[in-house]
C-alpha cells in the first residue's frame, strides 16, 4: 500500500502549519503532541507493534519522512522499516530529529497499561492525531479478539486511503479578504527559569467532567470557557503577586478546529489561534467578569467570516511569487521571527482542549482513562491541554519552567471552586523529573 502511495503521490507540500512548523524547528525545540490512553489490561507490545504496522499504511499522511528542498520543505512516503514501539520515557514530546527513527515523524510507546503516541505537528493537527490513535486502538483491541466496528471517528485499516483525508484545507479554503489579527504587542510572558536540556514537567489533574460542567453552567459558559478564564484569572493573580513595574495583559492562544465550520475531511493542520485576554491596567476584575469576557470574546470571534480572513493571509503569504523564489534557510529564520513576535509575545500561555475522546460502545470498558501533552514551548512557560472521556477530564501542565506555581495556582483554583482534583507529575524534589508510578 506504500508503493502505491509512492507512485500516485512521489511527494506533497506541507500545509500552511505545518510549513510554520518545520521553520520553526531547531534542536532544543519541536512542536510536539501527545495522546496516551490507559487501558484496564497491561500493554501487549507485539500485539501492539502488529497494530501500529496494520494502521500505518491506512495513513500515509503519518507515514512520511520531511525533506529539505532549496525553497520549501516537502513530505515524501517513508517505507524504511518501523516506525518501532518503545518503552516509554520519563520525559515525553522529545524535540523530532528528521535523520532519526527511519526518518519517521510519529512516535509510539507503552508503560504499564498505557499506550501513548506522538506526532510532529507539520504532520496533522490533533484532530488528525486522534482519528489515527482512535484507529490504532480499535486495531490492537481486534488483534486481542475484541470485536470493534468502524465508525465514530475511526477508520477501516482494510479501506484504501482517501484522497480527501490529505486535503490542504487552508489551501481550499482561503478567500478573497486577507486580514492579519490584531494582536496585542506584548503580553504578561509567565515566563520562569528554564531547566537544563531535555528535562521536561509535566503535572495532570484529573477531575470529574460532571462536576465541572456543572460549575461552567453556573457561570454560563462552556467547559473550554471556564477553563480559559480560570487560567487568566491565575496568571493575573500571578503577575500581581511578581509586582512589576507595568502590568501587561494575559492572553492565551487557544487553537479553534476549523473543520466545524468549513467541511473537510481532512487529517492535516486545520486550526487557527484565537486570543481571549484581560488587560489588568483597566482596573481589578472579578472572575465571573473574566467568564463573562472569554465566552462573548469566543462568541464574537468564532465565526467563518472573521476566521476565513485571517488564515486566507498565511495562504497568501506561502504563495507570494517573490517569497516562492527565497531559498528555504533564508525563509527559516525570518519565519521564527515572526513566530516569536506574533506567536510568542502576545501570549501568556496556550491552552487546548480537543474534547470528548468518543469510541464506540464495544470500546469504552477497555480504556480507563486518557491524556494529553503538548510539547514544550519556545520559552520557559507550561502548555496547558485538557481532554475527556467518561467522567474524567485530565487536564496537563507541561513545560520546561523549574517552578510549578501555574499549575499549583491554576489546580488550588479549581479546588476553591469545589471541584476535587488528583494530581499526578513527574516532577521532584529539585526540579528534575521522573516516570509516574
Amino acid at each position: 500500500m506504500r508503493n502505491m502511495a509512492r507512485r500516485e503521490t512521489p511527494w506533497y507540500k506541507l500545509d500552511n502549519a505545518g510549513t510554520l512548523y518545520s521553520a520553526i524547528q531547531r534542536e532544543e525545540y519541536s512542536a510536539i503532541y501527545r495522546f496516551s490512553a490507559w487501558m484496564t489490561d497491561p500493554v501487549d507490545p507485539a500485539l501492539l507493534q502488529n497494530a501500529i504496522d496494520r494502521c500505518m499504511p491506512r495513513f500515509p499522511g503519518f507515514a512520511v519522512r520531511i525533506r529539505r528542498g532549496f525553497f520549501w520543505y516537502y513530505f515524501e512516503p517513508n517505507t524504511a522499516p518501523g516506525p518501532y514501539l518503545k518503552p516509554d520515557v520519563a520525559d515525553p514530546c522529545q524535540p523530532v530529529r528528521f535523520r532519526e527513527d527511519n526518518g519517521y515523524l510519529v512516535r509510539f510507546y507503552y508503560y504499564r497499561n498505557r499506550i501513548s503516541f506522538e506526532a510532529f505537528h507539520a504532520l496533522a493537527d490533533g484532530t488528525g492525531g486522534l482519528v489515527f490513535f482512535r484507529t490504532l486502538l480499535a486495531e490492537y483491541l481486534r488483534l486481542q479478539g475484541h470485536i470493534i466496528p468502524c465508525g465514530s471517528g475511526l477508520l477501516d485499516v482494510t479501506e484504501a486511503p482517501r484522497r480527501e483525508e490529505r486535503e490542504d484545507a487552508y489551501a481550499r479554503y482561503a478567500g478573497e479578504v486577507a486580514r492579519a489579527p490584531a494582536l496585542i504587542r506584548r503580553a504578561y510572558s509567565n515566563r520562569g527559569e528554564p531547566e537544563p536540556f531535555y528535562t521536561f514537567h509535566v503535572t495532570m489533574g484529573f477531575v470529574p467532567v460532571d462536576q465541572i460542567k456543572s460549575k461552567a453552567r453556573e457561570y454560563q459558559a462552556s467547559l473550554t470557557e471556564y477553563l480559559a478564564a480560570g487560567l487568566i484569572w491565575v496568571l493575573l493573580e500571578k503577575q500581581h503577586r511578581e509586582r512589576p513595574h507595568r502590568e501587561r495583559p494575559v492572553a492565551l492562544a487557544v487553537p479553534i478546529d476549523l473543520r466545524a465550520l468549513f467541511p473537510t475531511d481532512t487529517l492535516r493542520n486545520f486550526i487557527l489561534t484565537v486570543q481571549p485576554s484581560v488587560d489588568p491596567a483597566l482596573g481589578p476584575y472579578r472572575f465571573a467578569d473574566i467568564v463573562s469576557q472569554v465566552h462573548h470574546y469566543m462568541r464574537l470571534h468564532i465565526n467563518p467570516q472573521e476566521l476565513r480572513a485571517l488564515f486566507t493571509r498565511n495562504v497568501r503569504y506561502e504563495r507570494n511569487p517573490a517569497l516562492q523564489l527565497i531559498p528555504r534557510p533564508l525563509k527559516n529564520p525570518v519565519m521564527a521571527y515572526n513566530y516569536r513576535t506574533r506567536g510568542v509575545r502576545p501570549y501568556s500561555a496556550t491552552f487546548t482542549n480537543p474534547g470528548v475522546f468518543r469510541v464506540p460502545p464495544e470500546m469504552e470498558p477497555h480504556i480507563r482513562h486518557m491524556e494529553v501533552v503538548l510539547g514544550q514551548a519556545t520559552v520557559a512557560r507550561p502548555h496547558v491541554s485538557a481532554i475527556s472521556y467518561g467522567n474524567t477530564l485530565e487536564i496537563t501542565f507541561a513545560g520546561t519552567q523549574r517552578d510549578a506555581e501555574t499549575e499549583r495556582a491554576f489546580f488550588h483554583f479549581l479546588v476553591t471552586q469545589g471541584i476535587p482534583v488528583r494530581i499526578e507529575s513527574n516532577r521532584r524534589p529539585g526540579g528534575s523529573s521522573k516516570e509516574e508510578d
